[in-house]
């Protein structure tokens, strides 16, 4: 039996179910592409009182950007170094400079634009992803980035994690997502490429509202996705609540559950940049399953085949 007839899925040239950014970069560039996560210091609106004070409760104190270069550093330097390491493995690869850790559309937007285009001209530079917030994103910022991405392969990250706005609440998240909407609404106005990050395991939410936030986000048009486990790191006040028994962390085979329902409610075209994430193996407190990153993808993969079904099947019935 052909690879083909095994996997029903038409995205995928190995035993994928869905669309993966690996598959679609080395369909458009001919190659492997990867990511370069970059740290320039934006800080966030929802830590220096703008929107709100102390972050998001399951941010790390690095801004989610624990695998990113030096803040310290350039972001020439950081390319340079971070890039390095990860030619080790891919040492033919062409790269994406990632604007990591952060906000980074907060800030002065002539300022964030020779960075952007400072990373443009790096050394085997395919493309920019920016990472932020939809609430820091107005109609400057988003002609900006327009004009980036009449230049290169631009995608801009949106962190969402739920439509759930008692959910957002919660987690301190101070944005509603209404002003989600809104931000986004300005970049799609202007066809610039969207990927939405989604979390399942929040605090309180069951398999139905997980569900439903990947429902809605795949219908708003998305160029990409990102699905992460909820990550309960040291030192934030997530890992308060969880040490003192307000929640309990999400099992591997409800995660696995709820991913397999996401992707199937997901349109095939919806590139599906991740199934789960990295915690800083120094700093997870829980869940310690997460480790074995590869198995809860192949757990996903298998769930998948046990179900005969595929990204999108769900929206074909």
């Amino acid at each position: 039996m052909t690879q083909r007839e095994s996997n029903p899925f038409e995205y995928s040239d190995d035993n994928k179910r869905y669309l993966t950014y690996s598959y679609y970069l080395r369909k458009r560039f001919g190659k492997k592409v990867f990511k370069v996560p970059l740290n320039i210091d934006q800080g966030c609106p929802n830590r220096d009182g703008t929107k709100g004070t102390g972050g998001c409760i399951f941010c790390s104190a690095k801004l989610s950007g624990d695998f990113a270069g030096d803040p310290c550093d350039d972001i020439a330097d950081q390319y340079r170094k971070v890039r390095a390491m990860m030619s080790r493995k891919w040492q033919d690869g062409l790269c994406i400079p990632y604007f990591q850790a952060g906000s980074n559309t907060y800030g002065d937007t002539e300022t964030l634009r020779r960075m952007f285009e400072t990373a443009l001209g790096f050394e085997n530079a395919a493309g920019l992803s920016i990472a932020t917030r939809a609430d820091c994103i107005d109609a400057e910022k988003a002609d900006m980035l327009a004009e980036l991405a009449e230049k290169t392969y631009l995608t801009v990250e949106l962190g969402l994690q739920s439509i759930h706005d008692k959910t957002a609440d919660f987690c301190n998240r101070c944005h509603t997502f209404e002003e989600f909407l809104s931000g986004f609404g300005l970049l799609k106005e202007r066809g610039i490429n969207v990927c939405v990050h989604i979390i399942n395991g929040l605090p309180f939410e069951n398999h139905d509202m997980m569900v439903q936030t990947a429902r809605v986000c795949g219908e708003l048009g998305i160029h990409s996705i990102k699905i992460h486990l909820l990550h309960i790191l040291r030192n934030t006040r997530l890992a308060r609540l969880y040490e003192n028994g307000v929640f309990e962390a999400m099992s591997r085979k409800d995660y696995v559950d709820v991913v397999c329902d996401q992707i199937e409610l997901m349109p095939e075209d919806v590139i599906i940049q991740r199934v789960t994430g990295d915690g800083a193996k120094e700093e997870l407190i829980a869940p310690l399953w997460s480790l074995k990153k590869f198995c809860v993808m192949n757990e996903i993969d298998k769930e998948l085949y046990r179900r005969d079904s595929w990204q999108g099947k769900a929206l074909k019935i």
